[in-house]
């Protein structure tokens, strides 16, 4: 996607000045760094693009009548991005990085030079998504209210042996609306859905039965185009991730891949630079094992497969951002 682009289609470029009639409203201090901050959207490249550096702050605009994330860029001071915030748009956070996408389906990702910044804005952000449901609450509901208590309803099958094909048949059917998707990742998350589907898999090893193995196979693959960062936090727990790499052994079309076997014996990490920092390490490890789902267990997507999986790519950019402040930092 071409900044050009992006510049005419989401609200950026805008010269106007940003009126605020809201004594709530958040602007950044040009004394300090706590806005500082560098806006990426997500290409049809499959590329997190650097769109520039500015401050960034949340106020009342008029023409759009409503609380705003603007970026006013550092440079010449111009705006770089206008975000409306809206009460049923999904936003995540990841230490010094608050993400969401668009209505026009444009991922959006703003990076804070200091994570007390990202605190600050991640509070006004959710304090506003907040009033405002409560405000489409009191007036009698409507879409938001519909989206929250549609998850309510889903209930997955037992996690047993003999549900794996009735479990497998609701996570594909998903897919037939996004209000679909969103229940089932918040019933997954909600049941602890992953480490259960992880003690089904030990069994099936167990036991030797490639038809629970395949299912399961399909199962999880077919959780990474839930698209959800929240879910691939749980499939990537230190717990559970070599399960998961164990259960995208067992694809039903290939023989049984040795990706376990590689990880831990024939792939050595070396420490070019010591690091004394054990939650800095675990976080190494981690990046190293999902870039190694994403780049040879996960079959090359297809334009729309790529776009369905973007989670997956913010998921380490999220990680490298967070080793590289580490390093920064603390110096491991």
């Amino acid at each position: 996607m071409q900044k050009d682009h992006w510049v005419a289609s989401a609200a950026v470029g805008s010269n106007r000045t940003a009126s605020s009639r809201n004594s709530s409203a958040l602007r950044p201090d040009r004394r300090d760094t706590r806005h500082r901050v560098k806006v990426y959207i997500f290409s049809v490249s499959g590329q997190w693009d650097d769109i520039g550096t500015g401050n960034v702050s949340i106020s009342f605009l008029e023409r759009l009548q409503a609380l705003t994330i603007l970026v006013r860029s550092e440079e010449n001071g111009s705006m770089l991005l206008e975000s409306k915030i809206c009460p049923n748009r999904e936003y995540h956070k990841e230490d010094s990085m608050i993400t969401w996408t668009e209505d026009e389906a444009i991922e959006i990702a703003i990076s804070f030079q200091e994570k007390l910044g990202c605190d600050e804005v991640w509070d006004k952000i959710t304090e506003i998504r907040a009033q405002k449901s409560a405000a489409v609450s009191e007036s009698g509901g409507g879409l938001v209210d519909r989206l929250e208590e549609g998850p309510q309803l889903v209930e997955l099958p037992p996690c047993e042996l003999s549900k794996l094909d009735e479990i497998y048949e609701q996570v594909t059917t998903s897919f037939s609306t996004t209000a679909k998707q969103e229940a089932l990742v918040l019933a997954i998350e909600r049941d602890n859905y992953v480490p259960k589907l992880v003690e089904l898999f030990h069994m099936c090893e167990d036991l030797e039965n490639m038809e629970g193995l395949h299912i399961l196979f399909n199962i999880i693959r077919t959780f990474f185009f839930l698209n959800k960062i929240s879910l691939l936090h749980q499939m990537f727990a230190d717990a559970v991730i070599d399960d998961v790499i164990g259960c995208l052994e067992y694809d039903p079309n290939k023989p049984q891949a040795r990706h376990r076997e590689f990880m831990t014996k024939i792939s050595q990490h070396k420490e070019v630079i010591p690091f004394n920092n054990p939650e800095l390490l675990a976080k190494i490890h981690q990046t190293y094992k999902v870039q190694y789902i994403q780049e040879v267990i996960l079959p090359t997507p297809s334009l729309f497969e790529e776009n369905m999986m973007s989670s997956l790519n913010s998921f380490l950019m999220f990680n490298k951002a967070d080793i590289i402040n580490a390093i920064q930092v603390g110096g491991g």
